[in-house]
């Protein structure tokens, strides 16, 4: 599977909830990266195990119904693509609607994902889980529940 497909494959994994699946993508050593941590968000998950455990509980928080406005971009390097996105659905917890947009530069050797780069939004992720402490307390110690 190319880096491209690859892509298009997870986020239909994502829309599934089918997490282990997701998770299953990343290559044993595999990293998922954010940038855009807030205090008290892990800035690093690694390896295939630990990003499972991590991802185990997202559907319970998030209920992702569709992905909007994607777009896969090739990069020079033939390994790389970068990923734009809009996930929408509802908050679980609260059934408020949930809608953010997303960028990833994602690395993909050998059909699976080398580094995940998640340029993702807080303050936005926030405003919809209900506060910073509510995202804070959803997503600091793992998706896992």
């Amino acid at each position: 599977m190319n880096p491209r497909e690859l892509v298009e494959h997870a986020l239909e994994r994502l829309l599934a909830k089918d997490m282990r699946a997701f998770a299953g993508l990343w290559a044993e050593a595999g990293v998922i990266e954010f940038p855009f941590a807030p205090p008290g968000y892990p800035e690093r998950v690694e390896g295939r195990a630990a990003i499972q455990e991590y991802l185990r509980g997202y559907p319970e928080l998030l209920d992702v119904r569709e992905i909007t406005e994607r777009a896969v971009h090739q990069s020079v390097d033939p390994e790389v693509v970068i990923a734009e996105f809009e996930a929408a659905g509802l908050v679980v917890a609260t059934g408020k609607p949930y809608r953010l947009r997303y960028i990833a530069v994602i690395t993909v050797r050998d059909g699976e994902i080398q580094h995940y780069r998640d340029y993702w939004n807080p303050q936005a992720a926030a405003e919809v889980m209900g506060g910073a402490d509510a995202l804070t307390t959803a997503f600091a110690g793992g998706l896992d529940g």
